[in-house]
Formats: C-alpha cells, structure tokens, sequence
C-alpha cells in the first residue's frame, strides 16, 4: 500500500507563490535540491491539479535544456519515470508521457489507488492538496519553509481543516530552510 505524500515549498508564514503568484524566491540551492530528489524517488504517481502540472511540465524536457545541472537533469528523470495524473475540468489534454486526465477528483478512486500502489502517491498543488487533506487521504507531509516573508497569496495550507501530526524528522538547510516531515495521526 502506498502512502499519500504532500510536498510544499513555502515561505516562513506559509504560502507557495505570494499575492502577484511569484514563487521564484522558493528555487531551492543544490543542497535543498538533493534532498528533494531523494525524497522524490520514492514516487511512483503524481496527482497534479492543472496549474502545477502545468508549472511541472518544464520537468519533461529539463534534461534537454543548455547548462543544466546534474541535480536539474536528475530530478528531470526522477519526475519523467513517475506516472501522473492531472484533475482538470478546463484542460483539453495532456503534454507529458505518463500522463492521464481526469475531469474530477474522487477520494474513493484516490482511496483505492493508495490501496494497490506498491509505491508513494505525492499530491502536488495546495489546490488538489487541500481537497486530499479535507477527505483524510494524505499520509504525510514534507514542508520545506525558505527564509522569506511575503505577507500574502495563496497558502501551502487549507485553512479549515484540523489535523494532529506527530513530528517524525526535521532538517536545517545551510540557506536556512527547514524542512518538517509530519505523519498525520489517526
């Protein structure tokens, strides 16, 4: 049975892209880097809603790219290898290989992928995360919060749900992110 993961890159006070919907103050150094694709290998399906899958389709032709680092052409394998799925209403098809579309989000169908996956399932979007998190499907929680503060946009978190999570490792980066993996407790 696989695990549901949520992964979030936020600033200090918790959103993903401030009010203009910039988020380049959250490209990790080399050091983030790695460790982020070592925590990516364990996913064998991404559950993307369209705008990250759409901020994520860069990752089938990094490799290709002019002077891209080892860790960009790695996370760009790590990525095209893993399965995915888009939740779309708007979007007409898909551009990446291993890619299927889905109109609706379904928790059971969600359920039921967690239940035969010999792998992690990661849900990428706090869009799609949060409607994951409202129905109990999400495991677990890798939050990388970077050293900034943007007073505003859209939040890493839904803001009407309680959860209790128990604290399983934490990491300080040398740029001074921290990275917080949490279990959600049953």
């Amino acid at each position: 049975m696989g695990k549901l993961i949520y992964s979030a890159i936020a600033s200090l006070d918790g959103y993903v892209a401030d009010k203009d919907g910039n988020f380049d103050w959250a490209a990790p150094d080399d050091e983030v880097h790695a460790f982020a694709n070592d925590l990516e290998r364990t996913i064998g399906t991404h559950l993307f809603g369209r705008r990250m899958y759409e901020v994520m389709t860069f990752w089938e032709t990094a490799h290709t790219l002019a002077d891209q680092s080892r860790l960009i052409k790695e996370y760009a394998e790590i990525w095209q290898a893993a399965d995915k799925v888009v939740y779309s209403r708007s979007l007409d098809a898909v551009t990446t290989a291993r890619t299927r579309l889905e109109r609706e989000f379904e928790p059971d169908r969600v359920r039921q992928m967690k239940a035969q996956s010999g792998s992690d399932i990661s849900v990428g979007g706090p869009h799609l995360a949060a409607e994951a998190i409202k129905a109990g499907l999400v495991d677990e929680y890798h939050l990388f919060f970077v050293p900034v503060v943007v007073g505003g946009g859209n939040p890493s978190l839904p803001n009407d749900v309680r959860l209790k999570l128990e604290l399983l490792d934490e990491r300080r980066f040398s740029n001074g992110t921290v990275h917080l993996h949490y279990r959600t407790r049953k």
